[in-house]
């Protein structure tokens, strides 16, 4: 369903297609043998191709082309045999050569597709245009000296793929949803860390505007979007400034913007280059790049079963809701974890704890799932006890608190503090004929027609035993001798 903004001379459709850069993992460069740890100190993961010195030559790193095809894979996406490298002419004062090595005509890998999970448990596909390799270019910091940018060659290098999508987006939420499906298929087949805050994926985003039934308006790229936030902020900004542009009578540039997350608003950086104003042309010092079929079988062969897949197993095999198994598979530890406790038990329950109170106490705690409050033991362990009957779903909300505060197994708490469930029908009777005893006027009440009293009656009875009384057992039990 289109997302429709409402302007003074009607609707407008908003069209996105994004550009995302993801940093390839892999412990050396595209073309040097430089390290690309994060964080290191200017300038000490530099090599003489990365500064570009006079005579060196480009040698490509055989890791970061399988990581160029598994990720085309992960995508359903063409994978070309014969792709070429290219120079990118620009200048730049953090880009050592005066060029870019990527690639242009001849990708390595072709069309494909990602399918988006929209939070209203439908879903969308989005075409996946290309992915190219290319080497990022240099840090230009401009707060380290007050009147001087300094240049950190370290990014200098550093392969990165860049995944274009068509233009098949139409609403800031679609296009948070595909960075959120993009970065969690690259977790997943470990090609990219997806870490935006340290700048290993950023986004590109091309906007533009249009009335029903029209063809593509010209667009503006908002470029280096580090976060999916602020890339909803910039693209629902940009798609009002360009419909008040129109509708005040004036053009849409094709440009490039930057996007002011402090004021919520994107502005211009330059006019948008062509392509011919690159000056492309295949790099002399690369040959073509050549794969055989074979080489790409075995890395497809070695794929991970993917977000897609998983969804749909879930869906399948453990009866969950789309929306619930969207959720769980969104992070490949957090499905891991979810099957764990799952396994041999009420799928629907292991769901249930693990989105509910495991995540609020992850949340609350901020720890992540590869440090969870809770095992995965532990918390199968407590489901065991909830569905024996040794605990009431009640009381184990009160054990799992103790699990996180305690890290102890939840039979251990369960022993320490008495909290067995009394299952004993002698012991509940006993304690219903007391509460009935001490209210013999409610007793009349609800015999007289004041069926809500019952509740009264259910809470007064899990007071007297301390909350221990199976509550379904009670429910019986009371019934029987209120009526």
């Amino acid at each position: 369903m289109s997302y429709v903004i409402v302007g003074e001379t009607g609707e407008w459709e908003l069209v996105i297609g994004l550009e995302v850069h993801a940093q390839i993992i892999s412990k050396a460069k595209l073309f040097s043998g430089a390290a690309t740890d994060f964080g290191g100190e200017p300038n000490t993961q530099v090599s003489l191709v990365d500064a570009a010195m006079p005579g060196m030559l480009p040698v490509i790193n055989e890791k970061c082309i399988e990581q160029a095809v598994r990720t085309g894979l992960g995508l359903k996406a063409r994978i070309n045999l014969t792709s070429v490298f290219a120079r990118k002419n620009y200048f730049y004062a953090d880009l050592p050569q005066g060029y870019q090595i990527s690639q242009y005509e001849y990708p390595i890998v072709g069309e494909g597709e990602v399918i988006l999970d929209m939070p209203d448990g439908t879903t969308r596909t989005v075409g996946i245009e290309r992915l190219h390799m290319e080497q990022d270019a240099g840090k230009s910091l401009h707060d380290q000296h007050p009147s001087k940018s300094l240049i950190d060659l370290n990014r200098s290098g550093v392969a990165l793929m860049e995944i274009v999508s068509k233009p098949d987006m139409r609403s800031p939420e679609e296009a948070a949803a595909y960075v959120t499906k993009l970065r969690s298929i690259l977790r997943y087949l470990g090609t990219c860390d997806g870490n935006m805050a340290e700048g290993s994926m950023r986004c590109d985003a091309n906007v533009s505007v249009r009335k029903a039934g029209e063809p593509y308006r010209t667009r503006a790229e908002i470029k280096n979007v580090n976060s999916i936030r602020f890339l909803q902020q910039a693209i629902e900004y940009e798609a009002r400034r360009q419909i008040d542009v129109y509708e005040e009578g004036g053009q849409v540039v094709q440009e490039t913007r930057l996007f002011d997350s402090n004021k919520g608003e994107t502005r211009s950086m330059r006019s948008k280059e062509h392509a011919h104003d690159y000056r492309y042309f295949p790099d002399p010092d690369l040959l073509p790049l050549n794969l055989t079929q074979d080489y790409v079988d075995r890395i497809a062969a070695g794929l991970p079963e993917l977000p897609d897949e998983k969804k749909d197993r879930f869906i399948r095999d453990y009866h969950l809701s789309p929306y619930d198994a969207g959720l769980l598979v969104a992070e490949q530890a957090m499905a891991d974890f979810f099957e764990s406790v799952a396994k041999g038990r009420d799928a629907k329950m292991a769901c249930n704890w693990v989105m509910g109170d495991f995540s609020a106490a992850m949340n609350r705690l901020g720890r992540s799932i590869d440090n969870p409050p809770v095992t995965a033991a532990n918390l199968g362990g407590l489901i065991d006890l909830i569905a024996d009957n040794t605990i009431s779903g009640r009381l184990a909300k009160e054990v799992f608190e103790l699990m996180v505060e305690t890290g102890k197994a939840p039979a251990v708490i369960v022993d320490e503090k008495g909290l067995r469930q009394v299952t004993d029908t002698g012991a509940i009777e006993s304690s219903i004929d007391a509460v009935l005893a001490a209210n013999a006027g409610k007793v009349a009440e609800y015999r007289s027609g004041k069926d809500k009293l019952f509740g009264f009656f259910v809470g007064q009875v899990m007071k007297a035993t301390g909350g221990k009384a199976n509550p379904a057992m009670v429910n019986d039990i009371l019934k029987k001798k209120l009526s």
